[in-house]
């Protein structure tokens, strides 16, 4: 059976030409807020480099742990969700909400979940030293107990555009949380080095990279300064990034981020693996009609799983207008295990290698976060350039740009700005979601939605 003539570059180049009529071929090139173009077409013959980054663990015979996400203050509710997620398909469960901020309230929070099977990962902001003591406390000392503390004050302080005190000292508490935990849970993770506050904020992909990067700098150092080893504090590091309904970027991204990782680790003189959780990007879902979100957050589950992440966290389709309901919650469970256990997702190992456009993408985004990171870096690092409003303004200007593209129509929200229902369903919700005043708002990097300005207008 024979197969498709394959065209020359030239011929290619003919064809093309032919179909565009009167717009010129570079009209099918794209360039992004990085400033990195898409061509029409990769080949051998554009030079590309070979990829391969795939995942090294294996969460329990699964390809990717299924992580699921639980807000909220009422311990009871809390406890029954988690429970209800456990046993039907969730491998892990992510807390969030005034449920952390006392050790009685997470204690009863956690009643029935077995620490040493389900990873328990905290979203406590600057309470995060406190929640893991609560967290530890209830682990008993087991020394098997899957422990995820995710201390991250960096991105509470970015978030807020302060801290209750100097960050410099939220910092050094974390750190010393970490230190005390790791000798008793030797398998616990210890900090979550983050890129998800800069996304939200409207980032570009390599601002995103670069902030992850820089956050884990500072979290190595700062746990080596409280006791910890090189190593302990590398491999106590998990990495956190966004991913939406471009799901070429974001399987793209969360590869780059582990050839970023390979060189930080080389830096610091140890060799780690990277583990990563790709959670779902917040900014682009919608709240007018929420039912199209149940496809972006396919298409974002659809990127961690084959780009690579170690856990995946899917929101609820109504994170846009409050805390995800049962009904909501069951939906991004069940989204990822009919990606996980009937699309089979991660049968292969890193799927996109030998893609010439996926690994094109993956390197480009690889070097121009890595000069974003570098230019934190010379700032004096990730903190320091947040106090200067560095970082800020960055990621300002990559916010306009995307503004801009979906205000003059050159980008579409597919049932916000194109193919719009003009009588959508609403959904129900368990609670409003929390809102916190920024203590800076100059320098809060504060969280967008960018079907948000559409929607008013179309009340």
């Amino acid at each position: 059976m024979g197969g498709f003539p394959i065209p020359t570059p030239l011929e290619w180049r003919e064809a093309a030409e032919k179909a565009l009529k009167d717009r010129p071929l570079e009209s099918l090139l794209h360039l992004d807020a990085d400033r990195l173009v898409t061509r029409p077409l990769y080949a051998d013959a554009t030079g590309v480099q070979p990829v391969f980054a795939p995942r090294p663990s294996d969460a329990e015979g699964r390809a990717w742990d299924l992580r699921t996400l639980v807000e909220g203050d009422d311990a009871e509710a809390v406890n029954a969700a988690v429970l209800t997620d456990l046993e039907n398909g969730a491998a892990s469960v992510l807390l969030a909400g005034g449920v952390l901020s006392d050790g009685a309230w997470l204690g009863r929070a956690l009643d029935g979940v077995a620490l040493d099977l389900a990873p328990v990962a905290l979203d406590a902001g600057f309470d995060g030293p406190a929640a893991a003591d609560a967290l530890a406390a209830l682990a008993k000392g087991a020394p098997r107990a899957l422990l995820r503390f995710h201390l991250d004050p960096i991105s509470a302080f970015a978030e807020a555009g302060g801290s209750p005190r100097p960050i410099e000292d939220h910092l050094s508490e974390a750190a010393e949380a970490a230190a005390r935990h790791a000798a008793t849970y030797p398998e616990a993770g210890l900090f979550l080095a983050s890129g998800r506050v800069a996304h939200e904020a409207g980032a570009s992909i390599a601002q995103e990279l670069a902030f992850a990067a820089g956050a884990a700098v500072a979290y190595v150092k700062a746990g080596v300064a409280a006791g910890l080893t090189v190593e302990a504090a590398l491999r106590g590091v998990t990495l956190s990034l966004s991913v939406d309904q471009e799901y070429f970027d974001g399987l793209a991204k969360v590869r780059a981020l582990r050839l970023i990782w390979a060189s930080l680790s080389k830096a610091f003189g140890v060799d780690a693996p990277a583990v990563i959780e790709a959670r779902s990007s917040r900014r682009m879902l919608s709240a007018r009609d929420p039912w199209p979100n149940l496809l972006r957050l396919t298409a974002a589950g659809f990127a961690g799983a084959v780009g690579g992440a170690d856990a995946v966290v899917l929101d609820g389709f109504t994170r846009a207008e409050g805390l995800a309901d049962a009904f909501a919650r069951r939906q991004a469970r069940n989204t990822q295990l009919v990606l996980m256990e009937e699309a089979n997702l991660g049968r292969v190992d890193d799927p996109a290698s030998g893609s010439w456009y996926l690994d094109a993408r993956t390197r480009e985004l690889a070097e121009a976060g890595w000069a974003e990171f570098q230019a934190i870096e010379a700032e004096g690092g990730l903190i320091e350039a947040l106090k200067g409003g560095i970082v800020q303004g960055r990621i300002a200007r990559a916010r306009q740009m995307r503004e801009a593209g979906f205000a003059n129509g050159a980008a579409q929200i597919v049932g916000v700005t194109k193919y719009v229902d003009p009588e959508p369903r609403p959904a129900p919700v368990e609670a409003d979601a929390p809102r916190r005043a920024p203590a800076n708002p100059d320098l809060a990097l504060r969280p967008i939605r960018f079907a948000a300005p559409f929607e008013e207008a179309a009340q």
